[in-house]
């Protein structure tokens, strides 16, 4: 089973993001049982993200989808139950444009996620990592890259919200996610962030085992 996992790339001037240093942790990491990974790193820009997204599953032409961002003001682990028809920034993007609040396409309001974000949320913290639903992935670019999976594909995926865990100091972004937030300490370090992923992908590829011997 192939497995694309997506990170984002650095932005607002700090110099890593939880999401990417996950999907390079993972890459070093040995695969979970009859799991292919596949992984790619988007740009943090309006342009460009949904784009390379849409590359990147052409490319590797997954079974599952699991999307990474990092949301500043949580302390935990947050699968999104659903993408917003909203796109706002905060703070410029990585090629200096700033978006003024808007809808992203012409659809309805909310789509909904393809994968059940309860039992994500429950194999995460079954590994000693917090997590929890979130219902919403906000405004910025990783609701706009979730809502290009769900709008502009029809495989199986969801988006995950990490902390904004930094190997080296402290976040200086990363509370993009929700309106009025600071950035927290969530204490958590990467592996643990890893470990989460890992919870998830074994989450996945076991539903995805299951529902196919239910049809047989």
């Amino acid at each position: 089973m192939r497995i694309l996992v997506t990170g984002f790339e650095p932005f607002g001037g700090d110099q890593e993001n939880a999401s990417e240093q996950v999907v390079k942790r993972l890459r070093e990491r040995a695969p979970c049982p009859g799991v292919e990974l596949a992984t790619a790193i988007l740009p943090c820009t309006w342009a460009g993200a949904g784009p390379a997204l849409l590359d990147a599953i052409a490319a590797h032409r997954p079974e599952v989808i699991l999307s990474l961002g990092e949301a500043g003001s949580r302390t935990a682990v947050t699968p999104e139950r659903r993408a917003h028809n909203r796109g706002a920034g905060r703070i410029p993007d990585n090629a200096g444009v700033v978006r003024p609040a808007s809808p992203l396409d012409a659809g309805p309001e909310w789509l909904e996620t393809r994968i059940d974000p309860a039992p994500l949320a429950e194999a995460i913290r079954a590994v000693g990592v917090p997590a929890q639903v979130s219902e919403t992935a906000g405004a910025f670019l990783c609701n706009a890259a979730f809502r290009t999976l769900l709008r502009d594909t029809e495989v199986p995926g969801t988006f995950i919200h990490l902390p904004a865990v930094r190997n080296r100091g402290r976040a200086g972004v990363g509370a993009e996610t929700d309106a009025g937030a600071a950035v927290k300490d969530s204490g958590l370090i990467i592996d643990q962030l890893v470990d989460g992923v890992e919870a998830s992908i074994r989450c996945v590829a076991e539903q995805r085992r299951e529902s196919a011997l239910d049809d047989c």
